[in-house]
């Protein structure tokens, strides 16, 4: 990482922000919702209670299971969803539109090639790119939040094309694990 202190004032900045987007409603709407199954046997509807810590169920944590899987990667200087990345995409959109007391955050990163600025300007446009299409999918707006993480969380430190590769992504999170 080149600048170390930026991201650890990055982290704190993105930690206190998070937890000021906390709620205290409290109503039916938080009421757990019934088990259920729809749409096949891999996406279900589960309850609230899951949501909280690693306790995510068992479908988005299942290596079997597509929901498992939370990066979709991106070409050098694009931000276009490929091809490849259209099923896990739509296999998330299912699961937030059947399961609408999760919420995900996407979070849009760069390898480090280009300038701070430019890289969080493209990480900002990867992590939205991701929450339009899970949207049109069937996902609530308000399930999705997109951020960018620039370079400042790079998956792999390596110097190499295929270490840059494995940085220029989106990750899918879900209410728990940010």
């Amino acid at each position: 990482m080149k600048h170390p202190y930026l991201a650890v004032a990055f982290s704190i900045t993105f930690a206190a922000l998070v937890a000021g987007c906390g709620s205290t409603q409290t109503g039916p709407e938080q009421d757990p919702a019934t088990v259920e199954t729809r749409g096949g046997p891999s996406v279900a509807t589960v309850k609230a209670g899951g949501v909280a810590g690693s306790n995510l169920p068992d479908v988005l944590t299942n290596p079997k299971s597509i929901l498992s899987k939370r990066s979709v990667y991106f070409d050098y200087d694009k931000f276009e969803v490929k091809a490849e990345y259209k099923d896990l995409v739509t296999a998330h959109a299912k699961f937030l539109a059947e399961n609408r007391q999760f919420k995900m955050l996407i979070q849009g990163n760069t390898d480090e090639r280009g300038s701070r600025e430019y890289n969080l300007a493209l990480g900002q446009k990867r992590a939205d790119a991701l929450k339009k299409m899970l949207v049109l999918l069937g996902a609530r707006e308000d399930q999705v939040e997109s951020v960018s993480l620039g370079e400042e969380k790079p998956k792999n430190e390596g110097q190499s094309e295929a270490a840059f590769a494995e940085n220029r992504r989106g990750d899918m999170l879900y209410s728990g694990e940010f």
